[in-house]
């Protein structure tokens, strides 16, 4: 259908609208230049044109346009043939390479950027380093400093005292087999790789919302070889795994995952010494990966993370508002990272509050709910119910932060064990967390209850609501080895209402998978979910171990293996660590039983 020419009703040139699609599906209408076609329509193979008049405008919550502020430039009014649409959508390798991306026309999302520029990567300059910022930009010899800071790069002000040194990726390691690299990748999934995308971001994304949607697809619109090379592969590697969900996917045979991984692991080691966003959003990705997690990676990314400034307060930076936004999300990414690594390994996290800047997320950080399906509701529910539970786990992180400082840490280990009461300590240091993890629990909204699933919808509600079991489990851990320690000197009236108390979360959690439905079970499950399974096992092992009778104990035997059968007959792989402990500890109670 050709556009319709501009009426008396329609006072708003085509190049300052979006085309019909995107107004339809609420979404801001990016066009790459030289392209015929936007970067949405070319994604969902939708011819682009504009043929309705724009409708009557409505106040949105948001406080910043994204639309008004990449407005795209330069459309092309004549109509785009089904034949012109294909061509848009070729193999993205046969597309120019883009080397930098700052001589870009303003409708570019990324030409401001200062953390995803191609070939060249930004170091965050801190003030005790040799670099005087009070130096530069003032008296007569301001050039010759400035030229003495920056023989290797260039110098980017984003806002008072917060400095950047611009380096070139050209001399860093392994960066003339990059390219090689990211076509390894992309062979090992073609010609699938448009699909496994669309399923990233269907089901992934929503509650693990890591990227920039609308980044993603211009710069894939353009060629798979702009990405960095564990980005690309970790969002192949984990859309894989609903491969067979996919009508369109589920007839050909799987890529070869370990393939991927290989690669992906190899160029991680690379790209790390040319620091960007996408090597952090390639880290977490790579991470929430089966066995993917490890201490190293977590320490890795978090001094990535430091480099790049993601632990400072961004608000203010002369940078795009899209990436102020990522730059948020992935700060806290990195936070969840390092307080779940901690627990699950049991060593020290190593953020501090002392250097922590990044301010809560809002509704202004997030762009998933303007890029939903025109007119599909289901669609929009998903987009907010997995902003809120990444918003939540962001809560729940700090309150797990504040326990493992309490309690975990050497430091209060050693009180623990030094002061004469040790009970009344751990209980007068228990409370505040028991109060905050209860309102936590309490103010959650309806939407991320267990019960609240649609048909042929998936759900990550349930990697959230066993998240905030393990918090609790962690600290009735500690309350209850304290009173094992103590047994002999505590009130038999104390002693069973704390184990009471601690039964009855090993009952809530036998309970709540008990309520896991497919939806749950089949839907994106955070990294940690693994552990926090085992360690519920764990913990009423513990419960079994320190009983205070025959009876208590014969009655979390029970438990345990009501807990093993619940997470057996549903199988899925998340689960096998904590019932192969299961099977050994119920082995180990009966043996010992028998020897008694």
């Amino acid at each position: 259908m050709a556009a319709s020419p501009p009426n008396d009703n329609n006072t708003r040139s085509r190049r300052d609208r979006p085309c019909d699609s995107c107004r339809r599906r609420k979404s801001r209408c990016v066009l790459p230049p030289d392209a015929d076609a936007c970067v949405l329509c070319t994604f969902h193979k939708q011819i682009c044109v504009f043929s309705d008049a724009p409708p009557a405008t409505r106040k949105r919550k948001r406080t910043l346009d994204r639309a008004s502020e990449e407005r795209n430039e330069g459309r092309n009014a004549s109509q785009v043939s089904r034949q012109q649409q294909e061509a848009t959508l070729q193999t993205p390798s046969t597309a120019p390479i883009v080397e930098d991306y700052a001589p870009f026309q303003t409708s570019a999302l990324l030409r401001t950027t200062l953390g995803l520029q191609h070939h060249h990567h930004a170091e965050f300059i801190g003030l005790s380093t040799t670099f005087e910022p009070c130096l530069i930009g003032h008296g007569q010899n301001a050039q010759k400093i400035r030229t003495l800071y920056c023989r290797n790069g260039t110098l980017r002000n984003v806002g008072p005292q917060t400095t950047f040194m611009i380096k070139p990726d050209k001399d860093t390691q392994n960066f003339e087999h990059e390219i090689e690299a990211l076509d390894a990748i992309e062979q090992v999934v073609a010609p699938h790789g448009k699909a496994l995308i669309d399923i990233y971001f269907r089901i992934v994304h929503p509650s693990f919302p890591i990227l920039d949607k609308p980044v993603f697809l211009e710069k894939y619109a353009r060629s798979h070889r702009e990405f960095s090379p564990p980005c690309l592969a970790g969002v192949y590697i984990l859309a894989s795994s609903w491969w067979s969900y996919s009508a369109e996917l589920a007839p050909f045979p799987a890529p070869d995952v370990a393939a991927l991984e290989a690669l992906a692991s190899k160029a991680l080691n690379d790209v790390v010494h040319r620091p960007k966003l996408s090597t952090i959003q390639g880290g977490l990705l790579l991470s929430q990966h089966t066995n993917g997690e490890s201490w190293d990676r977590t320490a890795q990314l978090i001094a990535i993370g430091q480099t790049l400034g993601l632990h400072l307060n961004c608000t203010g930076w002369d940078i795009p508002e899209w990436e102020k936004g990522l730059r948020k999300r992935l700060g806290w990414a990195i936070y969840m990272q390092d307080k779940w690594s901690a627990l699950i390994h049991g060593w020290p996290a190593k953020i501090s509050a002392n250097d922590w800047l990044v301010p809560p997320l809002s509704e202004n950080d997030f762009a998933e709910h303007e890029e939903e399906q025109a007119g599909n509701e289901e669609v929009s529910s998903e987009i907010d119910q997995g902003r809120m539970v990444f918003m939540q786990m962001i809560t729940l992180s700090q309150i797990l932060s504040d326990l493992l400082k309490n309690f975990y840490t050497q430091r209060a280990i050693n009180d623990l064990q030094e002061d004469t009461n040790g009970l009344r300590l751990v209980l007068e240091r228990a409370k505040p967390t028991q109060i905050k993890l209860k309102e936590w629990y309490a103010a959650l909204p309806a939407s991320l209850r267990m019960d609240n699933t649609k048909d042929q919808r998936l759900s990550s509600t349930s990697y959230l609501h066993l998240a905030y079991y393990a918090t609790e489990i962690t600290l009735h851990r500690c309350i209850i080895r304290t009173l094992h320690n103590s047994a002999s000197i505590v009130d038999p009236t104390l002693l069973r209402i704390c184990r009471d108390a601690a039964k009855s979360r090993f009952l809530a959690v036998i309970a709540f998978v008990e309520t896991l439905r497919p939806e749950h079970l089949r839907a994106f499950w955070y990294f940690c979910s693994s552990t926090n399974f085992t360690l519920v096992a764990a913990f009423g092992s513990l419960l079994c171990t320190t009983a205070m009778d025959t009876e208590e104990a014969k009655n979390h035997e029970d438990l345990l293996a009501k807990y093993r059968w619940k997470l057996r007959v549903l199988q899925i792989s998340i689960m096998d660590a904590a019932v192969a402990m299961l099977d050994a500890t119920l082995v180990l109670i009966k043996s010992q039983r028998g020897s008694t």
